[in-house]
């Protein structure tokens, strides 16, 4: 029994199965995003070219659409999501409306138990890491004070804070503001300790 058809089963007739597919930029096609949703039986599909970053209208749109015993379906979690923390946010408004989830390269499927427990592990890795990280900034913060640092513009996170933020804005789900919210710190921040591993002879590292 395929995925769509537990799910009518479970749900009635009435269930619609919407399917999400983006890009960042116009000269990118998301032919391999519709293909797979079109494969795994989705009835509708709403797609839109433009970052993460921006403010994704058309799925704006579609999230107004869904109703209970819907479902939405996306290829991967970073089409539909800037960052962990914007994933469990839409996914806790879809579970408020009482529409199912699902991701298809990923064990992400809030329809079935497995994929609810990854969904608990997920959040629960991102409250972790928010922790984490907040506790890094503070207490380097904390030593460069003690340390009476005052020359020049020092740097307002420790070594280890700003490479446990070069790997998390590397895994593709954060951007520079969603780590900067962990953080505490400016937005401008982040992305200087960014550039220090990816673009070191960047203008604003000068």
């Amino acid at each position: 029994m395929t995925w769509v058809k537990f799910l009518l089963q479970k749900t009635g007739s009435k269930t619609v199965i919407y399917g999400y597919a983006r890009v960042s930029t116009s000269e990118q096609e998301t032919t391999l995003q519709i293909d797979a949703l079109n494969r795994a039986g989705v009835q509708r599909i709403c797609q839109e070219k433009t970052s993460s970053i921006g403010k994704r209208p058309e799925l704006r749109k579609m999230l107004s659409k869904l109703t209970n015993n819907d479902s939405l379906i996306v290829y991967k979690l970073d089409r539909l999501a800037r960052s962990l923390k914007d994933l469990l946010l839409i996914i806790e408004q879809l579970e408020q409306i009482g529409c199912g989830f699902r991701s298809l390269t990923e064990p992400i499927d809030t329809v079935t138990p497995a994929g609810r427990l990854m969904l608990n592990i997920l959040g629960s890795v991102a409250e972790f890491e928010r922790s984490l990280i907040r506790q890094r900034s503070m207490a380097g913060q904390a030593s460069a004070r003690l340390r009476g640092v005052h020359c020049g513009r020092p740097r307002a996170l420790c070594p280890d804070t700003e490479s446990d933020l070069v790997k998390m804005y590397a895994s593709g789900y954060y951007t520079l503001h969603a780590l900067a919210d962990i953080a505490d710190v400016h937005p401008s921040v982040v992305k200087r300790a960014v550039y220090r591993v990816t673009k070191p002879n960047h203008s604003s590292l000068k």
